[in-house]
């Protein structure tokens, strides 16, 4: 009876899909998070007529056979890319990216990350990192005796001075892209890794080549969206439910064959 292992795989398949919607609602409040969702394809199937046998002498072949299908299988887990509304903070490092685009970050190992959390702090040799302490790419440093810092919507990065009255330039953010996004390796901390699935890195300045532009005093919120994802997890409790009570009548048939005398 196949029943019992094509149930099963129903209950793992909705129960990846509860987790992907509990991993959602728990970063409601993360910074620049995309909603992920969890992805079926069904399995293979069991020929026991395939379709366009021949049935009889003159030709005649069967329109559609008999096949019978062996469960389901996770295929993805996909990033729903979503802009996140904008929040205030007021925060002269933080920046929100208005559009697609990643800011660049170095690893401790050189190795290069992506992110769209622009919640960046001031290291104590005044150089621009995340909250994790990674540099920004490029690397810009702060002076000490700066009393203001200006960030432009194209990324120029401004320093004020109490002795001058003009603005002195200290860098420019650039963003990346990718040719798909959705194929980046996500690694935590909100930061994304290239993958042969992603492409390599586009770079450019914020604003051209179709980049998005910056906002200083902006934080990208979460797009998760909270009535969707319980939506999702009742319809995902439902299945798991149907799928079990599968099993229990497929438990109840077995039940019935082992007494027949």
């Amino acid at each position: 009876m196949e029943s019992l292992k094509i149930a099963a795989t129903g209950m793992g398949a909705q129960q990846m899909r509860v987790d992907t919607i509990a991993n959602n609602l728990a970063n409601m409040s993360t910074t620049g998070y995309n909603a992920r969702r969890a992805e079926f394809a069904d399995l293979h199937y069991r020929q026991e007529v395939r379709p366009g046998t021949v049935s009889a002498s003159d030709g005649t072949v069967l329109p559609t056979g008999v096949q019978i299908g062996l469960g389901v299988r996770p295929a993805a887990v996909s990033v729903q890319l979503a802009q996140g509304a904008l929040g205030r903070t007021g925060g002269e490092l933080d920046v929100a990216i208005e559009g697609r685009g990643y800011l660049e970050i170095e690893l401790p190992a050189g190795l290069p990350a992506y992110t769209r959390d622009g919640a960046l702090k001031r290291s104590p040799d005044g150089q621009i990192v995340t909250a994790q302490g990674y540099p920004v790419v490029p690397d810009i440093t702060i002076p000490d005796d700066a009393r203001a810092i200006s960030i432009s919507a194209d990324g120029e990065i401004y320093a004020f001075f109490a002795d001058e009255v003009e603005p002195e330039l200290l860098g420019q953010f650039t963003l990346a892209t990718f040719s798909n996004e959705k194929g980046l390796e996500a690694m935590g901390d909100n930061l994304f890794l290239e993958s042969p699935a992603s492409g390599p890195p586009l770079v450019s300045n914020p604003g051209e080549d179709g980049l998005g532009t910056l906002r200083q005093g902006f934080l990208e919120e979460s797009s998760v969206d909270a009535v969707r994802e319980l939506t999702e997890l009742i319809e995902a409790q439902r299945g798991y439910e149907l799928n079990a009570k599968v099993i229990t009548a497929a438990d109840q048939m077995l039940g019935t064959t082992t007494q027949i005398r």
